[in-house]
């Protein structure tokens, strides 16, 4: 009887569908696949399909102080007097149907302190998983730690959520054998959108939901990673052996800070003016163009750039007949009226940075673009200003797809006047069979209305 005098209610988690075995119930696994079905398989996931993990996650709409029961289970609630953010404190259940309670409290969300938010919600998964695996509890239950009542996106949440308690899972998580996710209607559906990039259900569902996945997926242990908090350590202080180690070293120091005595660099303003006067060497502007990048690469890791991600303007698909990476711009996807270019920018870095390490090719779809959606070329001069020298040595190629007569005398004036080195990569293609006989179709992830558009064209 619970306190009320009304009977409770207990539902054995024994009898509930796990993760696993919802996967012909909802058909989203089908979905996804057929969304996403020419999309590369070469790039493995960083959550791979673990059936025996997904065996252990139950998704369970209903409160937690009605349901989940079982002799070894645990419960979970959000408030706790005397716990801060971020910790988790163990009581026993007492009257209640569960060994043990663990009480934590969520961060509120606040967009200035996003990264404080992010690593103390965080420590609220990843505490409470220690402490049900220190206790050796077999299954656990948990409620949505952090709601939109604290200010916290559902979106983001879930996606620490989820990711935090499989990384645990795989790591450490051998004694437990349930975790159950009790959610509400409207954490439900969000629920239900996620789940499957961090616990896919086949292999079909892990490579249709790789491009969905966030850049930002933390360490090993699932934890957010701050570039401006590593610890950086290198060998032989105060050596420096060659001149590419002393490059990554004012790179990485650079980064500390944006101010000169944080960069533990000279008079900046002194700098630029040499600069104008072209009185600094060549290696010297290198090096001030390497610390500008590293500036504005922090702030693209630091900042929420979920806004522009959601244009699917610029994404990853697969690699072309050489086996580079290739890289989509969708033309139509960009609302340049409408948007932050300075975050489009971030965004941009955000995503490139990682991929130019090596050769790339991109894949520009002009398709149905209207004034709009086009960059202006003092946009363009910033960017290719401020990009490392990696974006332009391991380009190898720019196919513009569908170019219209204004678009390329646009692109030929910027290509020879603004911008060195790239008129000879800029490949103009009139149709998707041009493009094909440098990716292969199955490498491609094309928006549906350019496929369309190019059918229609070509029957004409």
């Amino acid at each position: 009887m619970d306190p009320l005098g009304a009977r409770s209610q207990f539902v054995d988690i024994q009898t509930l569908p796990t993760w696993q075995q919802q996967l012909d119930n909802d058909g989203e696994e089908k979905r996804l696949v057929r969304s996403h079905s020419m999309l590369s398989q070469s790039f493995p996931s960083p959550f791979p399909y673990r059936p025996d993990i997904n065996r252990k996650i139950i998704l369970f709409h209903e409160s937690l102080f009605l349901t989940c029961n079982n002799k070894y289970n645990n419960l979970f609630v959000c408030l706790c007097p005397g716990c801060r953010t971020g910790e988790a404190k163990l009581t026993k259940g007492f009257n209640l149907a569960a060994r043990f309670i663990i009480h934590t409290v969520g961060p509120k969300y606040k967009a200035k302190y996003r990264t404080a938010a992010e690593s103390s919600l965080y420590s609220c998964y990843r505490n409470i998983m220690q402490l049900a695996a220190e206790q050796s509890m077999a299954s656990v239950g948990f409620c949505v730690v952090t709601t939109i009542k604290r200010g916290y996106p559902p979106e983001d949440a879930t996606h620490i959520a989820l990711r935090t308690v499989r990384r645990f899972l795989e790591n450490h998580g051998n004694s437990i054998e349930t975790v159950v996710f009790a959610v509400s209607d409207t954490e439900e559906s969000v629920f239900k959108k996620l789940l499957p990039l961090y616990y896919p259900r086949s292999e079909g569902e892990e490579k249709a939901c790789l491009p969905l996945i966030p850049a930002d997926i933390g360490n090993s242990e699932g934890e957010p990673v701050v570039p401006e908090r590593r610890i950086r350590i290198t060998e032989k202080p105060g050596s420096i052996e060659d001149e590419c180690e002393e490059d990554s070293l004012e790179l990485d120091l650079g980064q500390v800070g944006t101010h000169a005595f944080a960069r533990m660099e000279g008079d900046v303003d002194k700098q630029r003016k040499l600069i104008l006067q072209g009185q600094m060497s060549e290696a010297a502007m290198q090096k001030q163009h390497q610390r500008n990048y590293g500036r504005w690469l922090c702030r693209a890791r630091a900042e929420d750039l979920s806004d522009i991600a959601a244009l699917k303007a610029l994404y990853q698909t697969g690699v072309d007949i050489c086996g580079r990476t290739v890289m989509v711009v969708v033309g139509r996807n960009i609302p340049v009226t409408l948007i932050d270019l300075e975050k489009a920018l971030l965004y941009f870095i955000h995503v490139m940075d990682h991929i130019t390490v090596k050769e790339y090719v991109m894949v520009y779809f002009h398709t149905l673009t209207g004034e709009h959606n086009h960059l202006d070329t003092d946009f363009l001069k910033k960017l290719y200003d401020i990009v490392d020298v990696k974006y332009k040595k391991n380009l190898m190629a720019f196919y513009f797809v569908h170019p219209t007569f204004r678009s390329k005398v646009s692109t030929w004036f910027f290509t020879t006047f603004s911008v060195s080195g790239m008129k000879e990569k800029v490949r103009y293609l009139d149709n998707l069979q041009q493009l094909f006989t440098c990716i292969k179709p199955e490498q491609l992830d094309i928006p549906p209305f350019v496929l369309e558009y190019d059918a229609r064209v070509r029957t004409q």
